[in-house]
């Protein structure tokens, strides 16, 4: 574990570096995260609800029951292991990677972006982006819709931003050019977060698109974001 210092005139946060072991046949494994250093309840809740990503996308068969990153990082090497025994003449080599930095940050909020990697064999890896976002003042994780104050007025509005960017004409079905929203009604991505000049709606792939067409972005400027985001601080 590798450790060093971010500077943050806020939140003080460190970048804390993890990776695998180092062999010809041991999977890849690569994470650099962004660390709270105090104990407050914000920090509590940023270094926990950061624990949990990474060991669900690394203990994803919870057959090591991981509670810390090393144990997650031993759950994955561990499941390599296994299929190797398995399979010593088919398996390919198992990759996993964590970047994590501050997207966003005022004194109300923070956002936390975790961009992974997963390849457990097959054809291609999958890449996903995960926004994380913070109450400051009472340290509770909030989900992108808990920004919003009114999400159901937010999903019209960006459903006219997703339709001129991907050119749906606004009469048609929303899979009417090829996207795979469930029952044919838009809905608002899992990840919502901010950066530092807009509301960022990122669709992971598979998520309402194939994996051919990647993740899907849109990007609100604050300006006009800031109508519809639960406090009038942000």
């Amino acid at each position: 574990m590798i450790l060093s210092c971010t500077s943050d005139s806020t939140t003080e946060l460190k970048i804390r570096e993890f990776e695998g072991a180092v062999c010809e046949d041991c999977p890849k494994v690569r994470i650099s995260i962004p660390e709270a250093q105090d104990n407050t309840l914000l920090g509590k809740s940023v270094n926990t609800a950061v624990r949990e990503e990474i060991i669900e996308l690394l203990d994803f068969a919870q057959n090591n029951n991981a509670i810390d990153i090393p144990g997650a990082i031993d759950a994955f090497t561990t499941g390599f292991r296994n299929l190797q025994e398995e399979f010593p003449e088919e398996l390919t080599g198992w990759e996993a990677s964590v970047t994590g930095t501050k997207s966003y940050e005022d004194p109300s909020l923070l956002t936390l972006k975790l961009e992974t990697y997963l390849f457990t064999g097959g054809a291609h890896g999958y890449g996903a982006t995960r926004y994380l976002n913070f109450d400051k003042e009472t340290g509770a994780e909030l989900s992108g819709t808990e920004l919003l104050n009114d999400p159901e007025a937010f999903s019209e509005f960006a459903e006219k931003v997703f339709r001129k960017k991907y050119d749906i004409p606004e009469e048609a079905p929303i899979n009417s050019t090829g996207f795979m929203f469930e029952e044919n009604r838009f809905t608002l991505p899992e990840n919502i977060g901010l950066s530092a000049n807009a509301l960022v709606l990122h669709y992971n792939p598979y998520e309402v698109a194939s994996y051919a067409d990647g993740s899907l972005i849109l990007e609100i400027p604050l300006d006009k974001g800031l109508a519809f985001l639960e406090r009038p601080d942000y």
